[in-house]
């Protein structure tokens, strides 16, 4: 079940870091989504597969349900090893794509050698697939899967105007302006929550025309689009219209503006949900 969270807290806004990537609220509403919409036995399977997450050894982070496994890839971020290492350093760069939204779309330099979330798609869904690879193996490629279809439909871990995907533009939200809030923490937290929060539910079962109307295409197909709505509707919104103006001191997101996004934030949720269920599908089903 999804935890409830306090929205547009203050104290939440203050304290948001770039460490959390579509925060607890997106992604475990992606997984909720896929989970209500990929077929029964695909359900059975997941859930099957998860029953193994003690494998993970990570008990700091558990991933018994499929909206745990959303958010295991974020939480494990911290974990070292007992010489103090990074358990997951590896990994930080599987998060995100820092593809210039004021040039054409390349994925060639932001995915170079395979460390970029489009990538990790691709690859951790081959591992989630091949049954013969080892159980512990296979649940953490589902719990990286999961978490990564939901950071690539956050629009600004597929576009960048070389700021870290918005996170060195700071904004105002609403009434809200503390000194940490930025355009990235925007679309992580408070738009997705806004968005998410209103009517109607967006975690139930879709028709099937609709489900394969949205998950159509390619994993790069997808990033394409989010990489748009990153250029056309998240800086252009900050930036006055002009994605690829100078970037202002401070940029303000007026409640007019904001509630302009909202369906733009829904609908990059549906997709990331309705995507999701057809790759577990294709891996578990």
């Amino acid at each position: 079940m999804i935890r409830p969270h306090l929205l547009a807290a203050p104290i939440a806004l203050a304290l948001a870091t770039p460490a959390h990537a579509y925060w607890e609220y997106g992604h475990e509403t992606v997984a909720a989504i896929a989970e209500a919409n990929v077929r029964p036995a695909t359900r059975v399977a997941i859930r099957r597969l998860l029953s193994s997450q003690a494998l993970l050894e990570t008990p700091e982070c558990p991933a018994r349900t499929i909206e745990e496994a959303s958010v295991w890839a974020d939480c494990v971020k911290p974990l070292k090893d007992a010489a103090g290492k990074s358990r997951f350093g590896y990994a930080y760069s599987w998060h995100y794509q820092n593809v210039n939204v004021c040039a054409a779309f390349d994925l060639g330099p932001p995915c170079k050698d395979g460390n970029c979330v489009s990538a990790q798609i691709v690859r951790q869904m081959a591992v989630v697939k091949d049954r013969r690879a080892p159980a512990a193996d296979r649940v953490r490629a589902l719990a990286f899967l999961v978490h990564f279809v939901g950071d690539l439909h956050q629009p600004l871990h597929a576009g960048d105007k070389a700021d870290k995907g918005g996170n060195d533009v700071h904004v105002n939200y609403g009434i809200y302006a503390p000194a940490r809030l930025n355009l990235h923490s925007v679309w992580d937290g408070l738009l997705a929550e806004r968005a998410i929060s209103g009517p109607p539910p967006l975690v139930k079962r879709y028709p099937a025309a609709e489900r394969a109307r949205i998950a159509a295409g390619t994993v790069e197909d997808w990033s394409r689009e989010s990489w748009q709505v990153s250029r056309d509707v998240a800086y252009a919104a900050a930036l006055g219209g002009e994605p690829c103006a100078p970037t202002a001191t401070a940029a303000h997101l007026d409640e007019a503006t904001i509630a302009r996004l909202v369906p733009a934030a829904r609908a990059e949720v549906l997709k990331g949900g309705l995507r999701l269920a057809r790759l577990l599908d294709e891996a578990l089903g």
